[in-house]
């Protein structure tokens, strides 16, 4: 008889969860584009990826690659890309498992954004300035080591996150379709999102605004949202070689852009990267891991090499 009760209950639980999970998705409906500018597309190895143009196209090109999180798409650079477009002609692609391009149910890895990446540097634009932010800056390293860019503007970027190795056991239990539904909505809930961004994120929470935690829900509650977030929580987007070894390969100036206060990749790391690699070092006081979102007027004078006009009290070359 208690065996009849607690498969009763089991069965009960899980479809309750099952429901949530159907509500939360037809909430969040289709996901807007996420700037404004022209909409692409990018056919790549059975991907649709989608991206966002605006500028001259004879300008000088820059390529815009988000950050990797639970809830992440280009909207990360809403703050910059009108104004970077005035002087650049700007793309930012939806990473492959993210945002408004494909969502595949595959095993995400860091050699696939790596690829990712080195092809779409060589059809997307010609010779970038790449801005890559926290765990992409990884992935645009690797491959701009392969192919010819202009420069790297990377934002807090890492070559390691969740674990020192990868783990299986939690990649499966996010992959699996009742359980890691429901443990990702809550991951991605309002308040679970708010959290991570005040651990990490913002200096000052009023930088967060509702149109970007709004649009930051709506992407995470897509069909097939969790697939690439997995591998991340997992360990298994860090990529192979570490970032200084990577970096010291990239025939190109590399500025590496820090925030202040930020803990999980401290300005200290900072400082060490770019003493390995002969980088210049751009430390914003007032900001996190999200300095290009929290001070973008001097954020975009950094991209455009022109600190001396940036707001003195935002930035420091250290």
């Amino acid at each position: 008889m208690k065996l009849r009760n607690l498969l009763t209950t089991a069965v009960g639980t899980a479809g309750v969860i099952a429901g949530v999970n159907r509500v939360l998705t037809a909430r969040a409906g289709d996901l807007e584009p996420p700037l404004v500018g022209a909409d692409g597309t990018y056919r790549w190895r059975g991907f649709d990826i989608t991206y966002t143009e605006a500028g001259d196209p004879d300008n000088p090109d820059v390529l815009l690659v988000h950050g990797i999180s639970a809830a992440s798409s280009s909207r990360e650079f809403a703050n910059v890309f009108e104004s970077l477009s005035r002087e650049y002609h700007v793309i930012a692609p939806d990473l492959p498992g993210f945002g408004r391009s494909d969502r595949p149910p595959l095993l995400y890895s860091s050699s696939l954004y790596e690829t990712f990446l080195r092809d779409a540097i060589r059809s997307l634009v010609e010779e970038p300035r790449i801005v890559a932010s926290s765990l992409s800056g990884g992935y645009a390293a690797s491959a701009a080591a392969e192919t010819d860019v202009d420069s790297l503007v990377l934002i807090a970027p890492t070559d390691s996150t969740m674990s020192d190795s990868p783990r299986s056991w939690l990649r499966t239990v996010f992959r699996a379709p009742l359980v890691g539904t429901g443990l990702f909505n809550l991951l991605v809930s309002k308040p679970g999102i708010k959290y991570f961004h005040r651990d990490h994120g913002y200096a000052n929470m009023d930088n967060l605004t509702d149109e970007t935690l709004e649009y930051q829900w709506k992407t995470a509650h897509q069909p097939g949202a969790r697939y690439a977030p997995a591998s991340f929580v997992s360990g298994y987007l860090d990529p192979d070689a570490s970032l200084a070894e990577t970096l010291a390969a990239v025939d190109a100036p590399v500025t590496l852009v820090w925030g202040r206060d930020a803990d999980i990749t401290p300005v200290s790391a900072g400082r060490a990267l770019a003493k390995k690699t002969d980088s210049r070092l751009v430390v914003f006081d007032d900001a996190k891991l999200l300095p290009h979102v929290e001070h973008p007027a001097a954020f975009v004078g950094v991209v455009a090499d022109d600190i001396d006009e940036a707001p003195s009290t935002a930035v420091s070359t250290t």
